[in-house]
Parts: C-alpha cells; structure tokens; sequence
C-alpha cells in the first residue's frame, strides 16, 4: 500500500492518496473518501484509467499519482458531453485519439427502407444461434486478421467483455451469420437487454460491397422489430465513413459521442 500526502484546496487539509490495490487509488480527506481511481487492462492488452473525483483538485491529485505508478501508455474514454471530466484528463497530459458515435437505430423496416432486402445470390442467412461454432470462429478469426493487418483492431468500437487469450466468440448464441457453400462470409452480434446493442457488422474483405451487411442489418433488425423493440443502439468510429454511412443510409441518427484520451 502506498501513501502520498497533498495539500487539498483552500482548506489546507491534507488529502492523501493511497493504493488500496494493484490497481485502485483512494484520496481520503480526514478518512472520509472523496475520490477513486481505478485501472484495467482491455481485451487488446491496453491499459485504460478512470477517475471519480468531488473536487478538480482531487481528480489532479489522483491522475498525478496514479501516472507516476503505472507504464505508459495510458488510455481513458470519456462521454465528449462531459467537458469537466475531459478538461481534467487534459490537464493530466492526455490527447484526443479518436472519436466514437453513438447511434440509435430504428428497427422498422418500413424506416429503414430493409424490408425488400436479400442477401446476394448464392449467400443465406443464418439467425442466431444457429450457426455452426467452428464456422463461425474461423470467420470472425479472418476477419480480425484482416483487420488487423490493414486499419488494425484498435481502430474498431472497444471491447471490454473479459474473456480467455485468443477467444474473441464472447457468446456464439448472440452471432448471425451470411453463408455461402464455401463458409461464412459474415456476421453480425446483437446482444439484446434492456436496449438492444449491435455489438459488431463485418464481412469478410473479399466480400465486400455485394450487400452482405445490408442482408445481416435486414435480417438482425427484423428480428428486434417483431420482437417488440423499437430501436438498437451501436457505436461507429468517425473516421470509420463506410460504417457511418451504413447507419445513416437506414435512418440511424447520432445521439452523443466518446472521445478515446491517451497518454
């Protein structure tokens, strides 16, 4: 456990930040806790921070220390509304990386225009959890490979489901996926709670732009709709304009952004 003393604000009362655990920072004023702090390796290996603080002075107090123990670099995502807790990260030495939209996304298919829609010839698609397990790894292990060797992963919406090296398949149940005689070609992961989230759209880099996506959006979409949900939610990378434009194209609208900090 490691101690520090600051002085805190006008009050002059000695703020103490300590390490509570590997990865958890407390600031204690008289006892009284006023501030976390908090860090957690991403699926992806990066080390990403948060802090919740009273006071500005607090959350500075906590960054610096926090950043003092811990090897860079260093990611936080902050809700690009909250312009305190963006200021505060900035004032920590953090710099935008990138930007994340949020969208919610209509499920009618007379709003998005998907009711007619059909995957291309030769290509079926296969509802959720229905997919063969084997098949289905193998495609999203392609498709991330991919990815990978091209834009590379870290550019696509975070992930922070906790799961086994290498076992990217969080639950095969959630996955439809566009078949071909050759293997799948795509798939799509939904995971339905309280609001519906369409965690992931790929298709294979030599299969693109013949409508696949459409067919899994077509298809994932008219599933929620007769479900009785009257919107998804997703999340597209700005610079991501293939992505946004699909959205967009179905009537999906913006509704806030995250910015990715790092340091």
């Amino acid at each position: 456990m490691n101690t520090k003393p600051f002085t805190s604000g006008p009050s002059e009362n000695a703020v103490m930040i300590t390490r509570v655990a590997d990865r958890q920072w407390h600031a204690l004023d008289d006892d009284l806790v006023v501030g976390r702090g908090h860090a957690q390796h991403r699926p992806d290996g990066r080390l990403f921070v948060s802090i919740d603080a009273w006071h500005d002075a607090t959350f500075d107090r906590l960054a610096e220390a926090m950043l003092a123990q811990l090897p860079a670099p260093l990611y936080t995502v902050v809700d690009e509304a909250d312009a305190e807790l963006t200021a505060g990260w900035r004032r920590a030495g953090f710099a935008v990386r990138r930007r994340e939209w949020e969208y919610s996304v209509p499920t009618d298919p007379r709003v998005t225009g998907l009711d007619d829609v059909l995957p291309p010839p030769g290509v079926t698609v296969v509802s959720a959890g229905q997919a063969d397990e084997g098949l289905l790894r193998a495609v999203d292990r392609a498709i991330r490979d991919e990815v990978e060797a091209s834009v590379g992963w870290q550019s696509m919406p975070a992930e922070v489901i906790p799961r086994a090296a290498g076992d990217t398949i969080v639950d095969p149940a959630k996955y439809a996926v566009a078949a071909a005689p050759e293997g799948y070609l795509g798939l799509i992961r939904v995971v339905t709670a309280i609001r519906p989230r369409i965690g992931l759209v790929a298709v294979r880099a030599g299969e693109q732009r013949r409508g696949i996506a459409r067919a899994l959006l077509a298809h994932a979409l008219g599933t929620l709709h007769r479900s009785g949900f009257t919107a998804a939610w997703t999340e597209v990378q700005e610079s991501n304009q293939a992505a946004s434009a699909l959205f967009e194209g179905i009537g999906a609208r913006p509704m806030s952004s995250n910015l990715e900090l790092v340091r």
